[in-house]
């Protein structure tokens, strides 16, 4: 498991704009959720993760070493990240090629990648599809795709943009099984995500961002039940948490499963 820590991280676009405003946080070993509405300075604080961007000031520090110091070979090999709209990643005609490509950047060797490619495909559910062109596909397979393609890097920390955009069940049963199988495996996920509804099944942390500021940052619990927060940053809380406190239960249930259980359990109780 990486050290990822945030220290005093500041980021300015060229007109002036300060997106970020002197973030400090440590990336624990908890699967991760940053949420916050548009322009709250989530896409940016990731892409300057990921070695795209560079810090107008602040540092990130990635096992003791600053990542500006950091060849863009050697931090992709660490950190992976899917894109938001898959088409800004895929390029290759034929899936296996695409699932292979990373893998193959960062040394693997083409055995290893096909090996690597073949195990990310059959996570996302890909198996079959090895010669079919990406763009004959609909965008939910792509996005799984895109998806298998960073997971073939076996990097140690994977980050999700987006990831539920366009999936049915099978889809986001598939994405949440992987992140739960990535967690027991030692290696980190973080997500920039708006869907509640999953950050409540999934994460075990969630960071609120709010204007280039954390506004909040605890477990899916703490921060589902600090409902004013979540309104300062014109956010929902889960649809099952919202449905239970308009029934008047007082707890905070993140998922239907839960509130099931609580409160059938209450009420055999009462009974």
């Amino acid at each position: 498991m990486s050290e990822i820590r945030i220290e005093n991280l500041r980021f300015a676009y060229p007109s002036g704009e300060e997106v970020l405003k002197g973030l400090d946080f440590t990336i624990d070993t908890r699967s991760t959720a940053i949420i916050g509405q548009n322009g709250a300075g989530k896409t940016t604080f990731v892409k300057l993760l990921k070695g795209l961007l560079r810090p107008t000031a602040g540092k990130i520090w990635l096992d003791g070493t600053d990542t500006v110091t950091l060849r863009a070979a050697k931090l992709a090999a660490h950190i992976g990240l899917v894109f938001q709209n898959p088409d800004d990643q895929i390029f290759k005609a034929a899936v296996l090629d695409e699932v292979m490509f990373g893998p193959l950047q960062i040394g693997m060797g083409r055995e290893e990648a096909r090996r690597a490619a073949a195990e990310a495909m059959e996570w996302m559910g890909l198996t079959g599809l090895e010669a079919e062109n990406p763009y004959d596909m609909g965008l939910s397979v792509r996005k799984l795709i895109a998806i298998a393609s960073i997971l073939a890097m076996h990097t140690q920390v994977l980050i999700l943009d987006e990831p539920t955009i366009a999936q049915d069940r099978v889809g986001r049963t598939r994405i949440r099984d992987m992140i739960r199988r990535l967690q027991r495996e030692g290696r980190q996920v973080i997500t920039i995500i708006h869907d509640m509804d999953f950050v409540a099944e999934v994460f075990e942390r969630v960071i609120v961002f709010a204007e280039g500021r954390i506004l909040l940052d605890g477990t899916a619990k703490e921060v589902f039940s600090n409902g004013a927060a979540l309104e300062a940053a014109a956010l929902e809380q889960p649809a099952v948490t919202r449905l239970c406190r308009a029934l008047g239960y007082k707890g905070t249930y993140l998922t239907a499963a839960e509130a099931a259980e609580r409160i059938c359990g209450r009420r055999g109780q009462e009974g």
